[in-house]
């Protein structure tokens, strides 16, 4: 009789990592297809599920690196590398883009690796989009901060000393976060226009009730992202966004091209121009900013704007972040397994071939 596929879920030891790749639930989802589970000792504790929690559902606690499969949220250090079974399997965010050594590590330990950003946006992939489901945490995160930041209202306020306007948020760059950030903006009373180099988009940032800012730029680009500016459409767009963003109390910025430095959008002079008070949150720090004066990780006072470039927001919310792509790591598994829990990884469909970074045997 064949053992099962055993799948490991190791503690996350990036600083600040608050999320766990698989959560109860999904545990027992797994097991119900005929696979089992191991869990590292604390490994749910940061996101607030304890040892016992994964027990109930049918996992039990030991060493998760042994295992046929690793599930994990943040790329492996060298010494997990280490860790790792020749032939193992590998699923996580893995940085394909901007890790090569890291990548290369991983294919000198014969391991097959699935990066959860290399999933094709595809419809039949939409339940495995990590980045989608990190990115809705990361929106409504980006509004939150921009509200308690901001030395003013959000919504408007009438009272007996008289009416508050509402504050006019302005959102940079609307894939998903953007999205999110705008929904969220605007249940909380703001003011809520959004801004992209991809004119496709402007229905959507009106389905959620926002105003369409149009600087006469489009620059659509692949698989659902913009492409790069030339210099002198990225000149022309920095002088129109200029002139625009004095306009608004709060300026929240996600726009991002896979493996590329962040687009300035928000420069110096932008940010002069704005109002004392306003607020800039750039969520493109990890790839050097969105606002020319950003600095990743911290919050800084400059001209008296408040500018965030926060790193990682996803973890800072890690009991639903853990959720959400606890679920997006089930489907992509599932994927990789037959009706019986066997691993049965066919590299003919468009989906395991496009996540797939690593790769051992034939």
């Amino acid at each position: 009789m064949t053992a099962n596929t055993v799948v490991g879920v190791p503690r996350e030891s990036a600083a600040g990592e608050r999320r766990v790749a698989l959560v109860p639930k999904v545990v027992e989802r797994l097991r119900a297809r005929g696979l089992d589970v191991v869990v590292e000792q604390g490994a749910g504790a940061a996101a607030l599920i304890p040892d016992d929690a994964y027990v109930r559902a049918g996992a039990t606690l030991g060493d998760p690196w042994a295992a046929d499969v690793v599930v994990k949220v943040a790329p492996p250090t060298g010494e997990e590398v280490a860790r790792l079974t020749a032939g193992a399997v590998l699923i996580g965010f893995l940085a394909p883009l901007t890790d090569p050594a890291g990548i290369e590590a991983l294919a000198g330990a014969g391991i097959t690796g699935f990066a959860m950003e290399s999933v094709p946006r595809i419809s039949r992939a939409q339940s495995m989009d990590a980045l989608s489901s990190q990115a809705n945490v990361a929106g409504y995160r980006a509004a939150m901060l921009a509200a308690e930041r901001l030395t003013r209202f959000f919504p408007m306020l009438t009272t007996a000393a008289g009416t508050v306007p509402p504050a006019k948020v302005l959102v940079l760059g609307v894939g998903v976060a953007g999205l999110q950030a705008l929904a969220t903006a605007r249940r909380l009373g703001a003011h809520t226009t959004g801004y992209d180099v991809r004119p496709e988009v402007a229905e959507q940032v009106r389905s959620v009730g926002g105003q369409w800012l149009d600087l006469g730029i489009e620059a659509t680009g692949e698989g659902g992202y913009a492409r790069a500016l030339t210099d002198a459409e990225r000149a022309e767009q920095q002088r129109q966004l200029a002139q625009a963003i004095g306009g608004f109390d709060a300026v929240i910025t996600t726009a991002l091209v896979p493996g590329r430095t962040a687009p300035t959008l928000v420069t110096a002079e932008a940010v002069k121009g704005m109002r004392p008070g306003s607020v800039v949150i750039d969520l493109a720090g990890e790839a050097g900013g969105n606002c020319e004066l950003s600095e990743p990780g911290e919050t800084v006072v400059v001209h008296d704007v408040t500018i965030a470039a926060p790193l990682n927001l996803p973890a800072t919310m890690p009991e639903h972040a853990s959720e959400l792509y606890a679920r997006n790591v089930q489907a992509l598994l599932e994927l990789l397994v037959d009706a019986d829990g066997a691993l049965a990884i066919d590299f003919g469909d468009e989906v395991v071939a496009g996540a797939c970074v690593t790769r051992k045997g034939p």
